[in-house]
């Protein structure tokens, strides 16, 4: 049986003097899913136009192949392991640029609304502005409580900001400062009765948590695969259900112009694929170390090191576990500051002298750290930060 904690740290490229607590910021990638990928690096450049103006998308110089291009494959697999269809699954860089597609190509209207939340992701939420700004849209923003005990509270804050002219809505799925787990099924059922579109923006939501992304009843959702799926870096996904195909398009417009929603996303223009393409290999490790282990692993210390963060430095944490996933946040006591130039001081300090890397922000006057386990942290990586704040 699989032993995870210390015993995988060699599996990982990681620095052995840095206490990694920030998987969730821009993920790390395992060495036997880099060395996958510098394998179908070499098999490009072996033939590179072969490869990549025959076999990688639909769009091809010469004889059309037989079997699906290669990325439509690397689709498949993603999109089974999230319970789509691989036709409503295309690989973006990151969530940010696949909401930059979806809001980008909605049809908005001067007087129109675009809503978000104050738990948005900044670039999210500045893509959001952009687009309205375009259209002489506004962009409307739903204030959550402080302190969330229910996802309930989620859902009512939501749905009390939606507006008379509100067309298109952000949602996370699971909060980047927060870390917590939005109700993104309840949510778009309300936001759908009172005629208003879901984009879901789930970062940090594929391999983190189980996920069935038709099931939510959302109109588009982005999810990250190089954070807690284990691709390399960039690699996301954009779903968009079957009506809501024909009207998002890439940012960058290329070849794939009025070939259909796969073909347009899946050739921007000559880019490196590996990333993409590497999806299956990446699942393949997370399979054979068990998926339900790995998410039942990082969600059970992500909940344990919470509670004893909270406990050591004597802070409030009220968020119930079925809302926390493989992250958690707690607030820091009240002595280390209240302001975004405390939290940047204080992230420096815990790695420059502690050699402890962890995400720390400012949020309504007081300092908060966000602590990610992976299967390569154990408590005492925890347990060592709470040391480092207050010894």
């Amino acid at each position: 049986m699989q032993t995870f904690g210390r015993g995988m740290r060699a599996e990982w490229p990681l620095d052995p003097d840095i206490t990694y607590l920030n998987h969730g910021t821009v993920g790390v990638t395992p060495r036997r899913v880099t060395a996958a990928q510098r394998e179908l690096q070499d098999q490009i450049e072996r033939q590179p136009s072969r490869f990549l103006l025959r076999e990688l998308t639909a769009v091809v110089v010469g004889q059309p192949r037989s079997e699906p291009p290669r990325l439509r494959q690397a689709a498949g697999v993603v999109a089974a392991f999230v319970g789509a269809g691989g036709d409503d699954v295309v690989f973006v860089d990151n969530a940010t640029t696949g909401a930059n597609a979806v809001v980008r190509s909605s049809p908005l209207e001067a007087g129109d609304e675009l809503l978000v939340t104050d738990q948005g992701y900044g670039g999210v939420t500045n893509a959001a502005t952009f687009a309205a700004r375009q259209r002489g849209a506004t962009v409307r923003t739903a204030a959550l409580p402080n302190a969330i005990r229910t996802p309930e509270q989620i859902t009512e804050a939501c749905v009390a900001a939606i507006g008379p002219r509100t067309r298109l809505a952000i949602i996370d799925h699971i909060a980047a400062h927060t870390a917590l787990i939005f109700p993104v099924a309840d949510i778009a059922r309300r936001f759908h009765e009172r005629g208003v579109a879901v984009l879901v923006d789930g970062a940090h939501a594929p391999g983190a948590i189980p996920l069935d992304i038709p099931s939510l009843g959302v109109d588009w959702y982005v999810g990250n695969l190089h954070k807690w799926m284990w691709v390399p870096r960039s690699s996301a996904i954009l779903w968009a259900a079957p009506e809501r195909q024909a009207g998002v398009h890439p940012a960058v417009t290329s070849w794939g112009l009025d070939q259909g929603f796969t073909t347009e996303f899946d050739l921007p223009g000559t880019r490196d694929p590996s990333a993409h393409l590497t999806a299956p290999a990446a699942l393949a490790y997370m399979r054979e170390l068990g998926v339900e282990a790995v998410q039942r692993y990082n969600h059970s210390l992500a909940w344990d090191g919470a509670r004893l963060l909270a406990g050591r430095w004597n802070t409030e944490f009220v968020a119930p576990e079925s809302m926390i996933g493989t992250m958690a946040t707690v607030m820091l006591p009240s002595s280390l500051g209240t302001t975004v130039e405390d939290a940047a001081k204080l992230r420096d300090r815990l790695l420059f002298e502690d050699r402890i890397e962890v995400q720390l922000h400012a949020t309504n006057g007081r300092l908060y750290a966000r602590i990610s386990a992976q299967i390569y942290n154990d408590l005492e990586d925890i347990d060592r930060l709470g040391q480092a704040v207050i010894p």
